[in-house]
């Protein structure tokens, strides 16, 4: 598949599909790359968290394209929008989620389309899980009008 960074910069809502189509094309690339060692159903759940990323945050919510490396979407993903976006956010499957990004990202990198210092910048944003499990824990503990606070730590905006 031959795509370039500007194939998926959003300024409109016909932008917005097709950037949707061609990612959900890139994670089936993903999907079948990933089936060549490993088993379906554990392919399966690492491009499905791919996809709940890319398609539903990324794409979707932020309308921001995920091979920009000057943003930090991993992070606000993780420590904001999964948080406020899951009855019970929980840990155990955000780092899951976390490591089906980090494969996509090792994806991308390993395919020529991101470069070693994005690359870099990505794993450092998927393994910083001690912020993300503070933020999940401070969340649980907002009290009043405490959530503007805590959204600011980590705002989507």
């Amino acid at each position: 598949m031959k795509i370039t960074k500007e194939d998926f910069d959003i300024l409109s809502v016909e932008d917005e599909l097709r950037a949707d189509a061609l990612c959900r094309d890139l994670l089936m690339e993903f999907y079948n790359d990933l089936t060549k060692t490993l088993p379906e159903a554990e392919a399966t759940a690492i491009a499905n968290s791919a996809d709940y990323f890319l398609r539903d945050f990324v794409i979707g919510m932020m309308q921001k394209n995920f091979l920009d490396k000057d943003l930090n979407l991993v992070r606000q993903f993780a420590g904001n929008w999964y948080i406020v976006n899951r009855i019970e956010p929980a840990m155990e499957e955000l780092s899951s989620l976390l490591s089906g990004i980090m494969e996509f990202y090792s994806f991308l990198h390993s395919a020529g389309f991101i470069d070693d210092e994005f690359f870099s910048k990505i794993k450092k944003e998927c393994s910083d899980v001690e912020f993300y499990s503070s933020r999940i824990e401070s969340f649980w503990n907002i009290k009043e009008d405490g959530y503007y606070e805590w959204e600011r730590e980590c705002s989507l905006k």
